[in-house]
């Protein structure tokens, strides 16, 4: 397995079944370990994003995202350029779990923290391959609360069978998993403290894309 360095720049890709990329995402390494691969950005990092995507974020329709979706089950998409803005990521990924764990921070320090439901990691030479499964769970930053997201997206996907059952069976296990790292601190919550302390490196330039 690729061992990753400090500083490095990687890419995570979203990849659909068939092959295609449906996202790309310019990131840098915070730490690479067995544990987990941790990454970060920064407002200017670059990407690629489904282009009616884009179009829903610009315009703030979601109903947008439902047609970036079943262009996904038609395979039927085109990526256009994007740039990360507002907040600094920092993303935590255990390297055969169904699910990442993110934060989030602003000027104020820790937003939120965030667990996408996704594929398990795939290395390669540039970084890292997932699929982002679309429902999410965001949490209060002194993890004392919770509550489910996209659940509405998740059902579509799943009738669109982008999600298949077997997906299915391991996002439900997924689930149980990260709730039990929440009550338990467990995984990046063990250190909980530390990382909302984390602060993007200022000698690192926004991440761009090869």
């Amino acid at each position: 397995m690729k061992i990753f360095t400090t500083g490095e720049t990687v890419v995570r890709r979203d990849v659909h079944r068939s092959g295609r990329v449906w996202s790309e995402q310019a990131l840098r390494v915070v730490a690479d370990t067995g544990e987990a691969l941790v990454t970060a950005c920064a407002p200017g990092a670059q990407a690629r994003w489904p282009a009616l995507y884009a179009k829903a974020r610009d315009e703030g329709d979601r109903t947008v995202r439902i047609e970036a979706f079943e262009a996904m089950a038609a395979g039927e998409w085109e990526l256009e350029p994007g740039v990360w803005q507002e907040t600094e990521l920092l993303l935590w990924k255990p390297p055969a779990a169904w699910f990442s764990v993110n934060a989030f921070f602003t000027a104020g320090g820790l937003r939120n923290w965030y667990v996408n439901f996704e594929h398990p990691t795939r290395r390669t030479e540039t970084g890292f391959d997932t699929l982002d499964l679309t429902v999410d769970l965001v949490i209060d930053p002194d993890l004392s609360s919770w509550r489910w997201k996209d659940e509405d997206e998740y059902a579509h996907v799943r009738r669109l069978g982008i999600v298949t059952d077997t997906e299915h069976q391991a996002v439900d296990l997924a689930r149980a998993q990260v709730l039990a790292m929440i009550e338990e601190r467990t995984g990046p919550f063990a250190d909980a403290d530390r990382w909302a302390a984390w602060r993007w490196e200022p000698a690192w330039p926004a991440p761009r894309l090869s």
